[in-house]
């Protein structure tokens, strides 16, 4: 008898004495996509996104986060699947995607844009007649050149993983352009003088976290980021990133829903 209790009290003194378990939010990223999700000098994850989607785990309940590097095709699986909780890499919400999965309220305002060489003498999507664009595999800059590729001529789309191989490519003369989101190529460029955003195509996108469909963590991320937003944290972190507080009529700023077909 007396063993028995001995027992059972060592027992519960243990369960005090091991802290249960860190809850971990497990978020696919294609790093790679600056500045929303890069490694920095020192190996580090950093970037716009990793910062607010750190912030949003803490404030519903998470004691960590863990970045998965995937490509950018690669995460609607690995959300859809389970594989991990949440993505970001500047996602867009469209009509399409939310079929087959959720969002929360979106925090960033953006366009495509084309891209190309100063020395090239591409001024414009009218000059893409008989050209070669890269892409982002699976991105919406993949579905506008995709489906505009007829209108404006162009020979050949060639999809890349990430924006720097493309970026690399479009230097050494593989693309004559390169149609991706304008915010991240516009930082990529900003030390880069040989490169020009020669057009902003006008797309109407906004960027959000992705989730499984209907998961309930999309409405507890939406609650977070209004309280982020409302508390000014989003918008300190575009001034951060962007070197400029955001419009007070863009997503960075105001306060918006979750996403609904």
């Amino acid at each position: 008898m007396f063993a028995k209790t001995l027992a059972a009290v060592l027992m519960a003194a243990a369960a005090i004495a091991v802290p249960a378990s860190a809850k971990t939010l497990n978020v696919g990223a294609n790093v790679g996509n600056v500045p929303w999700e890069f490694q920095d000098e020192k190996g580090d994850t950093v970037g716009f996104e990793i910062e607010l989607v750190k912030e949003v785990a803490k404030r519903i309940g998470y004691d960590d986060v863990n970045i998965e590097n995937i490509p950018f095709n690669g995460l609607f699986s690995a959300v859809q699947s389970g594989r991990i909780d949440a993505a970001v890499s500047s996602i867009t919400i469209t009509k399409k995607r939310l079929e087959s999965v959720s969002f929360a309220q979106p925090y960033y305002d953006s366009d495509q844009s084309l891209s190309a060489l100063k020395s090239s003498g591409i001024q414009g999507l009218k000059d893409l007649s008989g050209k070669t664009v890269g892409v982002d595999t699976g991105s919406t800059g993949d579905m506008w050149a995709t489906e505009h590729q007829k209108e404006y001529g162009i020979s050949d789309i060639r999809r890349f993983e990430g924006l720097a191989p493309a970026m690399l490519d479009l230097g050494n003369g593989g693309i004559d352009g390169y149609i991706s989101d304008i915010p991240a190529v516009a930082y990529y460029i900003k030390d880069k003088p040989q490169f020009a955003v020669v057009e902003r195509i006008k797309t109407g996108e906004q960027y959000s976290i992705m989730f499984a469909k209907d998961l309930p963590l999309a409405a507890e991320a939406t609650k977070a980021i209004s309280a982020m937003k409302k508390e000014g944290f989003v918008a300190d972190l575009h001034e951060k990133w962007f070197g400029s507080k955001p419009d007070a009529s863009t997503s960075t700023a105001m306060d918006a829903d979750q996403p609904k077909l």
